[in-house]
């Protein structure tokens, strides 16, 4: 299962193989594999397997207030996208129909509160404007078209 905090949710759609450093991109690269070949998403709370490479130094943004202020706003715009209450521990099938909702509510800008200043800004646009070719992270579907993907999560009240 890849473990990822609420923004990577938002980052993943955009990830081209650009980074902080090599071992962050490398890293990356194998984590967009895992979940171009279906595995599992657990969100979680604070650092994460994206964040890994980077936690060896003492003042790694992951653990900064902004990117915990961007995970509140990915998760609260997850959710409403998504119609669950998602939180830590949630899982997400990470299947094409969920990175096609996700792209498209991405392209609109529904999801996007948590990129508010954030450095890949503009690559993130460029990204997705030119209809995220070259994303690494590209779902192949292994169930029928009529499967839903799977969510496990509280429904929205």
């Amino acid at each position: 299962m890849v473990r990822l905090r609420p923004h990577h949710l938002l980052c993943m759609l955009t990830f081209v193989g650009e980074g902080y450093n090599p071992a962050f991109v490398a890293n990356y690269r194998r984590i967009a594999a895992r979940l171009s070949a279906g595995e599992p998403i657990e969100i979680v709370s604070g650092p994460d397997d994206i964040c890994a490479p980077l936690l060896r130094d003492e003042n790694a943004h992951c653990l900064a207030a902004s990117v915990v202020g961007r995970d509140a706003a990915a998760l609260a715009d997850l959710g409403k996208l998504l119609g669950c209450e998602l939180e830590a521990g949630s899982v997400i099938a990470s299947d094409p129909a969920l990175l096609d909702r996700l792209r498209e509510a991405f392209s609109a800008g529904s999801t996007r509160r948590a990129c508010a200043g954030c450095e890949w800004g503009g690559l993130c646009d460029r990204i997705a404007g030119e209809g995220y070719q070259g994303a690494l992270v590209r779902g192949r579907r292994l169930n029928p078209p009529e499967t839903a993907p799977g969510i496990s999560a509280r429904p929205r009240a």
